[in-house]
């Protein structure tokens, strides 16, 4: 059960670096170029920033759990909206689905650290 809960847990981190893709990826696929290499870098290191401070294991600002789960899950939602927006429905959709199954699992195995 051990190996279980550490690939949760790496999953986890998997979908946060996927959510900084779909970022990218959605600014990018904006016109004109310009303001696609804008979004492109801009709204990654919004993510980057916002999850550093609020979400983070180490942060010393780190939301209490009850504010940072619905905030790690609204963050993975916007990412699954910004690639159904950028024409990736499928990859959207199933970035959704494992985010939710890593959720439920992470509660599951109360890896919702306090």
């Amino acid at each position: 059960m051990a190996g279980v809960k550490a690939a949760n847990l790496g999953l986890k981190f998997v979908l946060e670096l996927a959510a900084i893709a779909a970022f990218a990826y959605w600014g990018a696929s904006h016109s004109p170029v310009v303001l696609a290499v804008i979004l492109a870098v801009a709204l990654p290191a919004l993510f980057i920033a916002a999850w550093g401070i609020w979400a983070a294991p180490r942060s010393r600002r780190r939301l209490p759990r009850e504010t940072r789960i619905p905030f790690e899950l609204g963050c993975f939602a916007l990412a699954a909206v910004a690639l159904i927006a950028a024409g990736a429905t499928v990859a959207g959709i199933a970035f959704a689905v494992i985010a939710a199954v890593n959720a439920a699992l992470l509660a599951a195995f109360g890896q919702f650290e306090a």
